[in-house]
């Protein structure tokens, strides 16, 4: 794999930019990684989808694995921009319950609480619309698997590309993680934007 571009290391951590297509960790699959395109080892603390491109941050050292993930749903700020198709409210806050099937990798609005079930929260604002398509700015209150996509599909507004929660539209999955905002060990808090050529410009 070819080098995956990093925004920012220390010897604490290091920020890069996820391609699309490869896997945010190593797993059983053997299916390329963006830890394979790393110049160090690292260790994750969190995923984003396999068909999603964005920021991520990645721990050089256990102590520090250990800080951001307990930061993980607290303290750390995550952004995505995301186009669906369709045109939502302008603005809202979407909250639901999840369950993730791992057999199928697949997740599904339920109505009720049992096992596997968790509560998922998001807000988003519209910033434009054009050619039945719409460009979000989403905030994620929390990270279950595949929230963006399921939350804005189950009610009528999958993200263009994503065939797999009932896009009608081709392409790739059309989501950026797009702001990372966290915690350093050392006291600083940290802010990455995703450059732009690696998310929606003037072309949208």
């Amino acid at each position: 794999m070819d080098g995956i571009p990093i925004l920012y290391e220390d010897d604490q951590l290091l920020v890069c930019v996820k391609p699309r297509g490869v896997l945010s960790a190593k797993d059983a699959s053997g299916k390329p990684a963006v830890t394979d395109g790393l110049p160090c080892a690292v260790f994750p603390v969190h995923r984003l989808d396999r068909e999603a491109t964005g920021l991520m941050v990645f721990a050089k050292t256990a102590a520090c694995a250990a800080f951001l993930s307990e930061a993980m749903g607290k303290t750390v700020r995550k952004e995505y921009l995301a186009v669906c198709e369709g045109r939502p409210d302008e603005s809202g806050e979407l909250t639901d319950l999840l369950y993730h099937d791992r057999g199928k990798n697949k997740t599904y609005v339920v109505k009720r609480k049992r096992n596997g079930v968790r509560e998922a929260r998001l807000s988003y604002e519209v910033l434009r619309s054009e050619s039945g398509t719409s460009l979000l700015h989403v905030l994620l209150h929390t990270g279950r698997t595949h929230q963006i996509r399921v939350q804005l599909a189950s009610r009528g507004f999958p993200l263009c590309g994503d065939r797999k929660y009932g896009a009608k539209t081709g392409g790739d999955l059309q989501l950026y993680a797009w702001r990372l905002t966290f915690p350093h060990p050392d006291g600083r808090r940290l802010s990455f934007t995703l450059p732009e050529p690696f998310c929606p410009g003037k072309e949208f």
